[in-house]
């Protein structure tokens, strides 16, 4: 279970800065989980358990009313469900570096902060934005509400070790929320040749 010294449980509030106050959240504990004079272990519990329960709460209460609502719609919710999947494939990566000294911890770190931030920004914009002007402030309280309890309730319960988020990864792909491995490591072996193709174009152009 995560290290509650950590996480506050708020048990209210408008959903939106509950929301934003997590994204800090995430921030703060992946910096914690950088720093080499921190308890890079118990940050990075408290990080997955955090991660994985916002999303959790998000999926359950918060999108499908903003779409109900008609704040969100189809795409919205789909794509956010989408990089919900991406975040728990990097943290199960993360998760699995042994020890916190390696540079496949470092790199696994990088790669969780990356694809963390790049998900904040675009819930940001493209769903707290819609939710703010589209929903009521007692929408948003009720919302709130709800949100924080099924969050706390995971927290409480324990629900990011390895198995649970392999668990959860493997239910993503079963719902098409993300690709399975071998289909995205393809598609990334074509990008990247189209990559290296598209820059022999642009030299060869220069030298012209």
């Amino acid at each position: 279970m995560a290290n509650s010294t950590f996480i506050t449980r708020p048990t209210s509030g408008d959903v939106v800065e509950l929301i934003l106050a997590d994204h800090r959240l995430f921030e703060d504990l992946l910096r914690e989980c950088r720093r080499i004079d921190r308890d890079r272990a118990a940050a990075r519990q408290a990080l997955a358990e955090i991660l994985v329960a916002h999303a959790e709460a998000e999926e359950k209460h918060v999108y499908p009313t903003l779409r109900r609502k008609d704040a969100i719609g189809s795409h919205e919710e789909e794509h956010g469900e989408e990089e919900h999947a991406e975040i728990t494939e990097a943290l199960l990566e993360f998760l699995e570096a042994k020890g916190t000294d390696t540079q496949k911890y470092d790199d696994a770190l990088e790669k969780l902060s990356a694809v963390v931030a790049h998900h904040s920004v675009e819930e940001e914009l493209t769903i707290l934005n819609p939710a703010l002007t589209e929903v009521s402030g007692t929408v948003r309280a009720e919302l709130g509400a709800a949100f924080a309890a099924g969050r706390n309730r995971l927290l409480d319960q324990g629900c990011a070790s390895i198995t649970q988020v392999r668990a959860l990864l493997a239910t993503a792909v079963d719902d098409g929320a993300i690709a399975p491995a071998a289909a995205r490591e393809e598609a990334d072996r074509i990008k990247a040749e189209a990559k290296e193709r598209a820059h022999e174009v642009e030299d060869a152009a220069k030298e012209n």
